[in-house]
């Protein structure tokens, strides 16, 4: 008699799309298949369950009634790192508490040990919890000293200890290292409780980081995410997925100075169409922060990327957008479904419509260019490769486009990155164009072969080239032909490196001369200078904020070496300076002026 019950409740369902409720004793099993509720989700008493198998998902619409009763919900994630190494979570499901509360407090001893042998797939355990350093798979038994949020900050030592038994916000993430000895980890995970549903809210505070999350029975497609208006004004639009390495005998430690690990940049234009990431550099770290030599070897470098369907159970961290504390909301809308395995895995998912290459990397629209830089640091014995990445559309401005260009979680001793309005970015995005010239800041600490290297061009002509220009010793490279090796003092490299698309060699006689033209903003003095070696007969030279308003306007009749301007009247931030030779030929570049 239950079966006929259960066999007719998700006939009506797939059809209607109405309200579910499940009484008494009954369950409701939903395997490879989307269950949807246009509104709640009512499990009545504590034996209803419902339970996801097989890659099904819960999709909610409109409704507000929101989910109630005292039943569970029951869905499976796979953990994919071993006891050494961090996931990070945000749960599905929170606390059963009233029959009327919704969206409640997660704890992490709701977390079961599915008993997969079993025929029903219904079944599990308890997990077991040890204060001692390293879980295990069988049984499942969980090390609560890794258990860990983080909200609203920049600081390593403000992770806030939960335990397995400390209340989490819904929405919110939390860390936890996995089970077993081997290489790469696999361990499966019951999340039990009620269902979260509707719109999901946290703070968020200027320039610092939160630990969240997807958290739904369902995959959340980013671009909806991300693009939400709401969203839009708080946070930054990168999402940052934790990345470790612990698969040899350097990196399967729990001392903190041994962990080598960092953060996979991601962000999705509002079609969804372009996907920007950036690997992880992988780091070791003291207690106060500090940085330690990274072992030797090809390892040392991250090699998962975040992809648009976010899967259940994935945490991730997002930075508040400067200027304003926000709320971040994770909505109904957000939701689709998207099954894991060839199209979607934990941390490293895929999707539909988006073509990617061999090596994991997306490709963009016909539209759009791209390529990335790896720029090489030796450090001792150690190296590592630091990833910069470029987009060019039509649409792309001279100031900051979200969903295009990727913010930076942190920056190291020895880096490179871009910089807009002070901030570091590992991707920036601009309107092609032959004349561009892009600063790229190296940061080095100590003395060492320095490496600059291309790679995933798309659909640039074969005839284009791609420079590395090196101001100081105007030497321009081509890294479509060949790298880019010197060695390099420490220091901080604001004004040396650029990319370009001419070099000074090739072009004709006007742009040569334009070309030789170099731009460079002292900071310390609050001076903008254009040096003049070839006696270019110089016209005007223009300064705008990022806005397009024009902020500075010098005319010249006669020809000088060197033409300085004050900036000590211009507020912080990044401007574009024209310099128009009198045949109308113009150079424009960037500059940033800080006080």
């Amino acid at each position: 008699m239950k079966t006929t019950f259960i066999a007719c409740l998700m006939l009506c369902f797939n059809i209607a799309s109405a309200q579910l409720s499940v009484r008494n004793n009954a369950y409701v099993f939903v395997n490879d298949q989307v269950l949807f509720v246009e509104d709640d989700v009512n499990l009545e008493e504590t034996t209803a369950k419902l339970y996801l198998r097989s890659e099904a998902q819960l999709l909610q619409g409109t409704g507000t009634t929101g989910n109630s009763g005292q039943g569970e919900l029951s869905v499976y994630q796979n953990g994919n790192v071993n006891q050494w190494a961090y996931n990070y979570w945000c749960s599905p499901v929170g606390g059963i508490l009233a029959i009327n509360s919704v969206n409640n407090n997660f704890r992490i001893n709701q977390l079961d040990d599915p008993l997969l042998s079993t025929p029903s797939l219904i079944d599990s355990n308890d997990s077991a919890f040890t204060t001692g350093y390293n879980g295990t798979t069988n049984p499942l038994t969980i090390s609560d000293r890794w258990l860990y949020s983080f909200v609203s900050s920049d600081q390593y030592s403000q992770w806030i200890y939960l335990g397995d038994s400390g209340d989490l916000a819904p929405g919110l993430g939390f860390t936890m290292k996995g089970s077993g000895t081997a290489s790469l980890g696999s361990t499966d995970y019951d999340f039990r409780g009620k269902p979260n549903n509707g719109t999901i809210a946290n703070p968020v505070a200027a320039g610092d980081f939160t630990l969240i999350g997807n958290p739904y029975p369902s995959a959340m497609d980013s671009a909806a995410f991300v693009h939400d208006p709401q969203n839009q004004a708080a946070i930054t639009g990168t999402l940052f997925y934790w990345d470790q390495r612990a698969d040899d005998a350097f990196t399967q430690s729990h001392v903190l100075q041994d962990y080598v690990g960092g953060y996979s940049e991601y962000t999705i234009n509002a079609a969804g169409t372009v996907i920007t990431t950036a690997h992880a550099v992988f780091f070791t770290y003291d207690e106060n922060d500090n940085m330690y030599s990274l072992p030797p070897g090809p390892s040392a470098a991250g090699t998962k990327l975040g992809r648009r369907y976010i899967p259940i159970g994935q945490g991730f961290m997002v930075e508040g957008s400067t200027g304003t504390s926000g709320t971040v909301r994770a909505k109904n809308a957000h939701r689709v479904y998207e099954k894991e395995g060839t199209n979607s895995q934990f941390f490293r998912t895929s999707n539909p419509g988006l073509n990617y290459q061999n090596n994991g990397l997306s490709e963009v629209p016909d539209d759009y260019k791209r390529f990335r830089v790896n720029i090489d640091f030796t450090v001792g014995e150690s190296q590592y490769t630091r990833q910069v990445v470029l987009n060019f559309h039509d649409s792309a401005t001279m100031g900051f486009d979200y969903g295009l260009e990727l913010s930076r979680s942190d920056n190291y001793d020895s880096d490179a990155y871009f910089t807009l309005d002070g901030k570091a970015y590992s991707g920036q995005a601009y309107a092609f164009d032959e004349a561009l010239t892009i600063p790229l800041v190296v940061d080095i600490e100590e003395q060492q072969p320095l490496r600059f290297r291309i790679f995933d061009i798309q659909n640039f002509d074969d005839s284009q080239g791609i420079y590395i220009h090196d101001i100081e010793d105007d030497l321009y490279v081509d890294l479509r032909t060949q790298n880019y090796d010197l060695n390099i003092e420490p220091g901080n490299y604001t004004n040396r490196f650029e990319i370009v698309f001419t070099p000074g060699t090739t072009l004709n006689i006007d742009d040569f001369e334009v070309s030789d033209l170099t731009i460079h903003q002292d900071n310390n003095i609050h001076q903008l200078s254009i040096i003049n070696p070839n006696g270019l007969d110089v016209k005007a030279i223009e300064v705008f904020d990022v806005a397009g308003k024009r902020m500075l306007n010098n005319i010249y009749d006669s020809v000088l070496n060197r033409y300085q301007l004050s900036t000590v009247d211009l507020s912080d931030g990044v401007y574009i300076v024209n310099v128009t030779s009198n045949n109308n030929t113009v150079k424009s570049e960037k500059i940033i002026v800080k006080h």
